[in-house]
């Protein structure tokens, strides 16, 4: 199925008892971008990806991704994207391989070893294809965890918070890795995060969540010329920010 649009979201609310997780949040994103949802901690950041990825329902509201609804179509939804959680959970006494085959096993893969291959030399981690789970380093489980989410091929890729633990050159290494993704096999990226550095190097989209409401979604390049020639994003940022807190 195709779709003028990867991810639109309209009017999607989210409660937990007294709480209002998510308020109201309508956003879209096109096919081949990269978006970055920023916001602090308990913006509602994770709450839009669980939701966007059918792991929760929302209290009111539609979305669609890839043109596929995500309440009547989930299956669907869930078939067409890849998802990368902030903590990556893996058997970590198993090997790469045996994580990666029972993993593609789950997602309905016939005979995987093939594929496995494939997006290991890929991720260039071919060599580490027998090695257990519990020898890597937290940059390393994220390159296996992005292995993961893409082994069926997905059109979009999630990813919540996916620079956190990482030390600097496995931060390099995981944004060179997205803007790979994004280029050469044209996948369109949303990723949730609050470091506005990763948003400057990686992103063509913002929106900026607080307290569960989207109060600003633009272009990366409009967005910097809207603004001060002399502003910093972090400048941007509070600036846009301050605005909706008066």
């Amino acid at each position: 199925m195709t779709s003028e649009l990867a991810i639109s979201a309209k009017h999607i609310t989210k409660r937990y008892d007294d709480k209002t997780a998510l308020n109201d949040l309508t956003l879209s994103v096109n096919h081949g971008e990269i978006f970055g949802l920023l916001g602090h901690n308990g913006a509602g950041k994770t709450t839009t990806v669980s939701i966007l990825t059918t792991l929760t329902t929302p209290t009111s509201g539609e979305a669609t991704i890839n043109g596929f609804d995500i309440q009547s179509k989930p299956k669907q939804v869930r078939q067409s994207i890849g998802y990368l959680p902030e903590s990556v959970q893996f058997y970590e006494y198993l090997t790469v391989f045996e994580n990666l085959d029972y993993l593609a096993k789950l997602s309905g893969l016939k005979n995987p070893r093939n594929r496995i291959l494939e997006v290991l030399e890929f991720l260039e981690f071919e060599e580490h294809l027998n090695e257990r789970i519990s020898t890597f380093s937290k940059g390393m489980k994220q390159r296996v965890g992005i292995g993961q989410a893409i082994l069926h091929s997905p059109q979009v890729l999630f990813l919540d918070e996916p620079t956190s633990g990482l030390d600097p050159e496995g931060v390099i290494q995981l944004r060179e890795l997205i803007t790979l993704l994004n280029h050469e096999l044209g996948m369109t990226i949303f990723m949730n995060t609050h470091l506005l550095s990763e948003v400057t190097k990686l992103c063509t989209q913002i929106g900026i969540l607080k307290n569960g409401t989207l109060i600003y979604q633009n272009s990366l390049v409009s967005t910097i010329g809207s603004f001060d020639a002399g502003d910093s994003l972090e400048d941007i940022y509070f600036k846009i920010d301050g605005a909706n807190s008066k």
